[in-house]
């Protein structure tokens, strides 16, 4: 993509005075720098939290400490800054936002900004009873090779300024309440198809696509095609999305004196052929700073059976652990190390225009800053290896159990699986109209899976009718018209197909709460709703009640320090 920048607002504004935000003054030892609006490049766009590509880079998180005059307040101010730290960097991508108020203007002034998605616009959030909306953040990380010192971090030269893919996509949902963080990650590989979208900058406009790979969308105009293919495939509304430099993982981990990692044996990633992030570690537990942070985020050789899900895992077990560690780190009491953090961070970023200034970063931090890890809760896409010619070795989302996960965050209930208890609906009674035979029930099938705001699945009607004839059901019909659902439903016109109703729900599988009397319809109409874009039945998950994590998610909690990653055969020393 060609090189394009954009000038901030070049006005001079005021800096916040330590009161005023609540901090001590003993932080300001400096004052504030006067900088004006900022600059952004487009080139290899600035990679995502958790690492960039496998064995070809991984994108982390690049950060610095802030600095500050001496202290003047003892026990008070240490006690200020320990409190501080434990809030606004509690959070391996979002801690580090608050420490820029060292500098207000001067960090402002690096902060650079992106359109939010290229796509459709998203609906809104709905608030609960108490009125709180929940907040979801895209994390991005990059393979961008765009400098020196991307460059120097691994990756053949013929990638060096090309277009840059993003190969680690994590979505971050805050619950409405504040109490709880879930996190979905997407692999790199997934089959998915991308929606139209324009670049701001150049006017291009990158037609929809068909089945294709979810880490190409960040070169078809930048990080606002990554969050129109996340809402495309979740119905997930993103209210901002973070990109960051994976060359930023050294100075980060090197910020906090490293980051403590585990492997049961052994591991050395580096194959005959010289494939592998180099990562070289003895069995146990060590920290990891510096470029071997960054080896660690890269590495597939070598973890689990090889592929980017066993490297998902890994990455996870990081991002814990730098939370823990940011948490309890007493050495980022040091105000220059805290500057240094804060200053490399956000010259790292590239955040939405939604953000538009530290001070919002700051905001969002302190959002985060009640929740414990032990309610931060990492899950993979559930996911299974694709059969389409072309993507052997690749995966797309597992029916039932992705759509599970995604609707879980959809619906701001917690992945830890401490929602409170909500009584059970009551269970129709089963009519006393006995059904007539499958082969007499006439059905009209309607598509209605854009019912959650994303694009309807095509031939979905279809596909259903299909499946109902199978079970005898061979009066089923599809309609062509559309009829958005967010859940599939069953509506009948009379008392006296009841009965008939009811056993074409059991036929699929679909609950008798779900079969409604309509004045609507003329006879029986199946609207096949967002909770059943796949599969031949309708999927287990969907079934009112049931709220729990899919097992097929690999949920790992926050203050799981013993995790340990398992070594691929070959691949250790």
């Amino acid at each position: 993509m060609g090189q394009n920048s954009v000038r901030g607002e070049g006005t001079r504004r005021r800096v916040p005075h330590a009161r005023e935000l609540g901090w001590d003054d003993s932080l300001y030892g400096e004052g504030g720098g006067q900088g004006a609006g900022g600059r952004r490049s487009r080139t290899g766009r600035q990679a995502g939290p958790g690492g960039g590509p496998a064995d070809g880079g991984d994108g982390g998180h690049k950060a610095g400490r802030p600095r500050s005059g001496p202290q003047r307040h003892g026990k008070r101010g240490k006690r200020r800054i320990l409190r501080w730290v434990a809030s606004v960097l509690s959070l391996l991508i979002l801690g580090t936002a608050g420490a820029g108020y060292l500098y207000y203007e001067r960090l402002n002034s690096k902060l650079k900004k992106d359109d939010l998605t290229l796509g459709d616009k998203m609906p809104e959030h709905q608030a609960n009873s108490a009125g709180q909306t929940p907040l979801n953040i895209l994390l991005i990380g990059s393979d961008a090779r765009d400098s020196k010192e991307n460059q120097q971090l691994g990756g053949a030269k013929s990638t060096f300024g090309g277009q840059p893919l993003a190969d680690v996509q994590m979505l971050l949902h805050l619950s409405a309440d504040r109490s709880n963080i879930s996190v979905i990650s997407m692999p790199r590989d997934t089959v998915v198809k991308i929606p139209e979208c324009k670049d701001p900058d150049t006017d291009k406009t990158y037609a929809a696509t068909g089945w294709t790979l979810t880490n190409e969308s960040l070169g078809r105009g930048g990080p606002g095609c990554t969050v129109a293919t996340w809402y495309a495939l979740t119905g997930i509304t993103i209210d901002h999305f973070m990109m960051i430099d994976f060359a930023g993982v050294v100075s980060m981990a090197d910020a906090i004196g490293g980051v403590p990692v585990c492997v049961e044996k052994n591991v050395y990633s580096r194959n005959s052929t010289g494939q592998g992030s180099g990562l070289k570690l003895e069995a146990g537990t060590h920290p990891v700073k510096g470029e071997q942070a960054l080896q660690w985020l890269r590495t597939r050789y070598g973890f689990g059976d090889g592929t980017d899900l066993a490297r998902t895992r890994a990455q996870h077990m990081y991002m814990n652990s730098m939370v823990r560690e940011l948490r309890r780190n007493t050495k980022l009491t040091d105000p220059n190390k805290l500057r240094k953090l804060a200053e490399a961070a956000i010259g790292a970023l590239t955040v939405d225009k939604g953000i538009n200034s530290v001070r919002q970063l700051f905001d969002l931090g302190e959002e985060l800053k009640s929740v414990p890890t032990a309610r931060i809760t990492m899950t993979t896409m559930p996911n299974f290896y694709s059969e389409r010619p072309g993507f052997a070795g690749k995966v797309e989302p597992q029916p039932g159990d992705a759509e599970q996960l995604f609707r879980m965050v959809r619906e701001d209930i917690p992945l830890d699986g401490k929602a409170p208890k909500k009584k059970p609906a009551a269970t129709p009674a089963v009519s006393q109209d006995p059904a007539a035979t499958p082969g007499e029930i006439a059905v009209m099938v309607q598509n209605g899976t854009g019912g959650d705001g994303r694009f309807a699945e095509k031939g979905r009607a279809t596909a259903v009718a299909g499946i109902l004839s199978a079970k005898g059901f061979t009066q089923a019909r599809a309609d062509a018209t559309t009829n958005p659902q967010e859940k599939t439903v069953i509506r009948f016109s009379n008392a006296e197909l009841e009965g008939d109703a009811q056993a074409v729900a059991k036929s699929l599988g679909i609950p008798l709460t779900s079969v409604k009397k309509s004045t609507d319809v003329t006879g029986i109409s199946l609207i096949v709703g967002a909770d059943w874009r796949q599969g031949d039945a309708y999927p287990k998950s969907a079934v009112q009640g049931d709220n729990k994590t899919p097992e097929s998610a690999n949920a790992l909690k926050g203050d799981n320090d013993e995790a340990c990653m398992p070594v691929q055969p070959g691949f250790s020393w």
